[in-house]
């Protein structure tokens, strides 16, 4: 198969991926291209999620790839990480959702749960005849989740009681479970449970006047004397410790993800600026135009080096916590600074949906605060150069 590169992937870092690997990254960018992009505009700024693409976007090779009952070939962990970016590249509220589904929710039962857990929802999740959500942030709880989550969990027999709120979950208006993670009153260690969302006491809301990622359809979720059975219950789950290793896992796709939103906004503004005439010519001619657009390409092509990196770690073994905290910290910073310039090359027309520079830069603002804050993957990454933790 022909696979058309990207001129935004200036040092050619497609070419590491294996045949079998680009071939399917091409399947993939020419169904974004013909099926989503078209639409995201449109179902941004009425803010709804298009599920009409989902039949689509689950034949594609982007789900199930690390775990054993789901895999469908050999796909490493930067072919993963190209999937996040061209996603991203056309929506990155699409890319939120397949990291939800695919990342958190899947993720969630992959690292923790029990073998029958694995067999029972994966698959499903996969094909997407089941929609996953992840509830981990908490209307008080954020960037302390480790110590300070208030949703409980209560032993009674054979079953649990679940009581709390969650916040800013996305997929979570129509998902069919949300992975809930809550403390035990027993023992005060964090637990995960896969909660049906048809659950009596279990509600979802959408959170309205959202001004970032407005595709994406996240919900304040309330938990009252909800009652899961044991074997709902994540299995090797037993502390926030086993939340984390899910954490680590999406943390280096949201840095990938923030180089596709980067990018959609540079090839939005190089477009813009081929074609824009003022002063008798392409503003494309103008140095200073020039310049912002060298500048994003900088950003873009030492993230994507960032990343590519961070990823070959994850399929050697050797990722640690705080790789994928600095390249998620380092990406989404670069990402910001990059749709900026590329909202100035575009002048006023950078604030409208119409040049698609604004939803970009729009968006970025989730990214750069979601999967930890630039803040807290900073400290990760300083406790590893000098051995003390500052969280507190």
């Amino acid at each position: 198969m022909t696979f058309p590169t990207l001129a935004s992937d200036f040092y050619g870092f497609e070419a590491l991926l294996a045949d079998h690997e680009r071939d399917a990254l091409v399947r993939l960018r020419t169904f974004l291209e013909a099926e989503v992009k078209p639409l995201v505009n449109d179902y941004w700024e009425r803010a709804e999620f298009p599920r009409q693409i989902l039949p689509g976007l689950h034949e594609q090779q982007v789900f199930g790839n690390l775990w054993e009952e789901t895999k469908a070939g050999d796909f490493s962990a930067v072919y993963g990480g190209w999937t996040a970016l061209e996603m991203a590249r056309v929506d990155a509220s699409v890319a939120t959702y397949v990291g939800v589904q695919n990342g958190l929710a899947m993720g969630s039962i992959g690292v923790a749960g029990s073998p029958e857990q694995r067999a029972e929802w994966l698959p499903k999740l996969k094909t997407g005849d089941v929609v996953g959500a992840f509830g981990l942030t908490e209307p008080l709880s954020g960037s302390d989740s480790a110590q300070g989550l208030r949703t409980t969990a209560t032993r009674e027999g054979e079953e649990w009681v679940l009581n709390g709120s969650k916040r800013w979950i996305g997929n979570a208006t129509w998902s069919d479970i949300t992975i809930i993670w809550a403390k035990s009153t027993e023992d005060g260690q964090v637990k995960g449970f896969i909660v049906p969302t048809n659950t009596p006491g279990y509600s979802a809301t959408k959170i309205e006047r959202k001004q970032s990622l407005r595709i994406v359809q996240n919900a304040d979720i309330e938990l009252t004397d909800v009652r899961v059975p044991e074997s709902h219950r994540l299995q090797n789950a037993n502390s926030f410790r086993d939340t984390a290793a899910v954490l680590r896992l999406t943390r280096a796709e949201v840095a990938w993800a923030s180089v596709g939103t980067a990018i959609g906004a540079y090839e939005a503004a190089v477009e813009y600026a081929t074609t824009r005439e003022q002063f008798g010519k392409p503003i494309a001619r103008h140095q200073l135009v020039q310049d912002l657009l060298s500048r994003s390409l900088a950003n873009i092509t030492a993230s994507i080096a960032l990343c590519t990196r961070v990823s070959q770690m994850l399929d050697d073994g050797v990722q640690r916590d705080e790789h994928a905290s600095l390249a998620k910290a380092f990406a989404t910073t670069a990402m910001r600074e990059t749709v900026g310039l590329c909202r100035e090359a575009l002048g006023g027309n950078g604030i409208v949906l119409d040049y698609d520079v604004a939803r970009f830069h729009a968006d970025a603002e989730a990214l750069y605060s979601y999967e930890g804050t630039r803040e807290m993957n900073s400290l990760i990454v300083g406790r590893a150069i000098t051995g003390m933790g500052a969280f507190v």
